[in-house]
């Protein structure tokens, strides 16, 4: 087997009997490193140490991003917009992305894209925290959809961009 010291330097090929010996005499334990390969890696450390080290390098990717959602309706009042406005705030500043629906019923499915547009935009003119549009406004069997996240752009700068990319506001 290939023995590894502790500080990473490569001590050579040996047989077991002469590795576990080498790991009595340092006063630490041998760990097998890569099974696989030809010949194994083992590497003399503390196990204890070694356990530790890998908890905490597991700990460290633990912060997920998850999509939130929040839904609006067309006619839904400004105070009702403002805390939902604050909510996704409150997501977009956790690192979340948000998802935000303007849920249409019977024949306001119907009814003119641009104008939908505009009430979508009402709740994204109130949200403080800056985002960036991460997927523009798609219709969705319940409406029209749009997902944002953190970013560094303004809010005024997002909407004239929006415009600009939106596949409904073409002419041709």
């Amino acid at each position: 087997m290939r023995v590894i010291d502790a500080e990473g330097k490569n001590i050579g090929v040996m047989p077991l009997e002469r590795a576990l010996a080498l790991a009595n005499e340092s006063g630490g334990d041998l760990v097998e490193i890569s099974a696989k390969t030809n010949p194994p890696i083992v590497k003399v450390i503390e196990y204890g140490k070694y356990l530790y080290s890998l908890r905490k390098k597991d700990k460290g990717k633990g912060h997920r991003t998850e999509t939130k959602s929040l839904q609006v309706k067309i006619a839904t009042g400004e105070h009702d917009l403002e805390l939902k406005s604050k909510k996704a705030s409150e997501f977009l500043k956790e690192g979340h992305r948000v998802k935000i629906d303007l849920f249409l019923r019977g024949r306001a499915k119907y009814l003119d894209e641009k104008f939908l547009r505009e009430r979508l935009e009402r709740v994204l003119h109130l949200i403080t925290e800056p985002y960036s549009i991460a997927n523009g406004p798609t219709k969705s069997p319940k409406g029209l959809t749009i997902i944002i996240e953190r970013g560094n752009v303004k809010t005024n700068e997002n909407k004239q961009i929006n415009a600009k990319a939106a596949p409904g506001n073409q002419t041709g």
